[in-house]
């Protein structure tokens, strides 16, 4: 059994410990609250240009646009999304195994724009090729930083560096809940939407073409990259909220953790403590009765 100095001075080592997460707690609640209006305020836009580019592509029929075309290269680029920081419970692990665990894809075809130290580490571990690191990206994101990224990505999809452009981030659901989502920017695809024209009665306002100024093949020109900008903005708004709630979860747990730990050396101290009294006790009647 453990000695009451050496009980003593672990519980002191995880009081200390609890206060740090206590502390780091609160931060990131506070940086939760801040990121999550951020992400909430951006989600709209981020959900209606997918949406928009979506319905465009259905009207449009057989269109044939680079944009819409695999690549000459057979690399797939992964833009993945990750924290600088640790003590963040799963969420970096679930993101690295969103990519690393993808059944259809070989290490050798996947080219790596790592936005995230910690992601950044963990695919130079398991062998994976890194062609950019925009870990700065996650502290502040902002569009601009977006549209440089995306602009980077789309040149080296049009000089065939690349095929194909993927956004691997966690998807912010709420405070518990942060999905990690892996999602295709490039060649755009047409989203499996099913058809609610007979349900709505406006069959045939969907069969219109629609109208564009210019022609459909400069539209898409134009609205793609501003498409693949700001669902890069929106991954790292919302994984940015998902990375606060994720350590603030981690956080509140690790300090329960350490109650319950204080709380059980505290009853093997105080039993420590009763022993030594007991033996003490024992030995000074035991002196006494040798005396008398």
């Amino acid at each position: 059994m453990a000695s009451m100095r050496d009980i003593k001075r672990r519980k002191g080592s995880i009081q200390s410990t609890q206060q740090i997460t206590k502390a780091m707690k609160l931060v990131s609640t506070v940086k939760l609250q801040r990121a999550r209006a951020t992400a909430e305020h951006s989600k709209a836009y981020f959900n209606c240009m997918y949406q928009t580019v979506n319905s465009i592509l259905a009207r449009v029929g057989s269109l044939q646009h680079r944009y819409l075309q695999p690549g000459s290269s057979d690399k797939k680029a992964v833009i993945v999304i990750s924290s600088n920081r640790g003590l963040a419970g799963g969420y970096n692990s679930n993101i690295v195994k969103l990519v690393t665990r993808h059944p259809e894809w070989n290490k050798e075809d996947v080219v790596i724009y790592a936005v995230g130290r910690k992601g950044k580490d963990a695919f130079v571990r398991e062998g994976y090729t890194e062609r950019m690191d925009m870990s700065d990206l996650v502290e502040e994101p902002s569009s601009p930083d977006a549209m440089a990224l995306s602009n980077e990505l789309l040149r080296a999809f049009a000089e065939g560096e690349i095929g194909e452009i993927y956004l691997a981030y966690t998807a912010f659901q709420n405070t518990v809940s942060h999905v990690p989502t892996l999602l295709k920017l490039l060649p755009v695809e047409q989203e499996a939407v099913p058809d609610r024209s007979r349900e709505s009665g406006h069959e045939e306002e969907l069969k219109i073409p629609m109208n564009f100024e210019a022609e459909d093949e400069e539209a898409l020109e134009m609205i793609i990259p501003k498409y693949v900008t700001s669902l890069i903005y929106g991954g790292l708004v919302e994984a940015v909220a998902s990375e606060n709630g994720a350590r603030m979860q981690a956080m509140d747990n690790a300090t329960s953790n350490a109650e319950e730990m204080i709380s059980d050396l505290t009853l093997k101290y105080n039993r420590a403590r009763q022993g030594s009294i007991t033996q003490e006790l024992t030995e000074i009647i035991a002196g006494a009765e040798a005396i008398s």
